[in-house]
């Protein structure tokens, strides 16, 4: 199985104000995903987008919502994000795993239609994630401390998508948190596959779709050696 590149535009640095235009320019400019931070205040320091924008931003666009739920209570939300048009749920092990539902969860996201992933913060063990990763579609490590945007790259964490990788060869691995043309080549020769990017695409004087194409060639330049 040859893993292609998934370029994923983080919205949270995108114009609040201009959503759907932003969302389609990065689409235009070879995007596959938009990547959609979902912060409730509690399980991180900081309150974004809900569903309700969501199911507005819908009406707008045909792109892949790639909904990462950083919020206590997943499970409370899966509903209304699908009635949202959500097409992938993420969400948080540390937020499920001590109540015992970190299974349910990913029933019910799968269950409801959509593409399920569950994501570890730095301090997290890769480990935890292994019981479930035959049921995921992909598995994002958080290369930042999840809650704001423009954070630096913590080139620490590339020992455990490089474990990820070993272990299983053909899953989609995303990586969120200080990617741009200068860290590309460290994510991409650990294994990383989907990557979101805020800050390297939005951010004004340079060309998101010469950003994307490197991003895209540096996986497709390393992925061979994975």
């Amino acid at each position: 199985m040859s893993l292609k590149p998934i370029i994923c535009p983080s919205l949270l640095s995108s114009d609040f104000a201009f959503l759907a235009r932003d969302s389609n320019y990065m689409l235009e400019c070879g995007a596959d995903w938009l990547h959609i931070d979902v912060m409730d205040n509690h399980f991180v320091p900081n309150l974004t987008l809900g569903a309700p924008i969501v199911k507005s931003l819908r009406k707008h666009t045909t792109g892949h919502f790639d909904c990462h739920l950083m919020v206590t209570n997943p499970e409370t939300m899966i509903e209304d994000f699908k009635n949202a048009g959500a097409n992938s749920i993420t969400f948080h092990i540390e937020a499920t795993e001590t109540r015992g539902i970190t299974q349910k969860v990913i029933t019910q996201i799968k269950e409801a239609g959509m593409k399920v992933a569950l994501c570890v913060k730095p301090k997290t063990p890769i480990e935890e994630v292994f019981p479930y990763v035959d049921q995921l579609d992909f598995v994002l490590i958080m290369t930042v401390e999840p809650g704001f945007g423009g954070q630096s790259f913590m080139k620490d964490m590339m020992p455990k998508v490089k474990t990820l990788r070993s272990k299983y060869p053909n899953l989609n691995i995303q990586v969120d948190g200080g990617l741009d043309p200068s860290t590309i080549d460290i994510a991409a020769e650990a294994g990383a596959n989907v990557i979101v990017a805020g800050s390297a695409l939005f951010k004004p004087n340079q060309d998101p779709k010469e950003t994307i194409k490197l991003f895209k060639d540096s996986i497709n330049k390393h992925s061979s050696n994975w």
